[in-house]
């Protein structure tokens, strides 16, 4: 498909949305912003539910593609998550589809597959022994469970529909990596931008399932979807790993918070505010 130039980037005003505002557009996009929280400095921004269906129709009317970030980030009550989580993201598909969007990216996450063991072995993991892309997905959280719901969503929406997605299940997307943990999991906002572009960009994606993260030496999953795209992740997080083992210590891998891939939201997920 031609690259896209005009991007609606919903949950613009998240951490991962702020990240992304500062450099997607060095790749040659013009950001249309969306949010239930206004932007500072961004006055031509949309702020609206995404229960609001008029609001959403008119944000992709017009766009090429819909990079979709917005909804609760963390564990919440059921009925939160399917408002925002599941409802929404079923809105914006309605929109995106009466408007004729071609192609979404749709921010699932590793959660989805958060009950999955990590893998084993010395480090760097060979190829066999990382977690593939069709592992069965075991959502560790209410909020793990609605990007399953995702997901397959934008399968039927693609099968019924002709509408493309790339699910991206995100790791951890932060400037640095802050815990033994998160080496394994941390795509550095560098890759990010480099990843939403390939899977806004690449050929005939169909429905694509990837994981997101950088080509980190202690990486737990298979790359191999993402790379298929085009994506050529740059960073590692291994230059973190001894000042976070010399803290943190190495995983425990009778914790189960440290030894499977949802890490603490197995046990002790953090909440958004009831």
């Amino acid at each position: 498909m031609p690259a896209p130039r005009t991007i609606l980037l919903t949950g613009a005003a998240g951490g991962l949305g702020t990240l992304m505002r500062g450099l997607l557009p060095a790749y040659g996009y013009e950001l249309r912003l969306f949010d239930v929280t206004p932007i500072e400095g961004e006055p031509t921004a949309i702020t609206a539910d995404l229960a609001d269906r008029e609001a959403l129709r008119e944000a992709v009317r017009g766009v090429d593609a819909i990079i979709h970030l917005a909804g609760i980030s963390l564990e919440s009550s059921f009925d939160k998550i399917l408002r925002a989580n599941i409802e929404g993201t079923y809105n914006l598909y309605e929109a995106a589809r009466a408007e004729g969007v071609g192609r979404i990216v749709f921010a699932s996450s590793n959660h989805a597959v958060g009950y999955t063991p990590s893998p084993e072995g010395e480090l760097p993991l060979d190829s066999g022994a990382l977690i593939p892309i069709d592992t069965p997905r075991r959502p560790d959280t209410y909020y793990g469970l609605s990007k399953c719901f995702g997901e397959d969503l934008a399968q039927l929406y693609w099968d019924k529909f002709g509408q493309e997605t790339v699910s991206v299940r995100i790791g951890s997307c932060f400037m640095e990596p802050t815990s033994v943990r998160m080496l394994s999991v941390w795509m550095s906002p560098g890759d990010g931008a480099r990843l939403f572009h390939a899977a806004l960009t690449a050929e005939d994606v169909r429905h694509t399932v990837v994981y997101g993260s950088s080509a980190n030496t202690r990486l737990w999953w298979d790359l191999t979807s993402a790379r298929a795209l085009g994506y050529e992740p740059q960073d590692d997080s291994e230059q973190y790993a001894e000042k976070l083992i010399a803290e943190q210590g190495e995983l425990d891998p009778a914790d189960p918070a440290q030894s499977h891939l949802g890490g603490p939201f197995l046990t002790d997920p953090p909440i958004w505010p009831y």
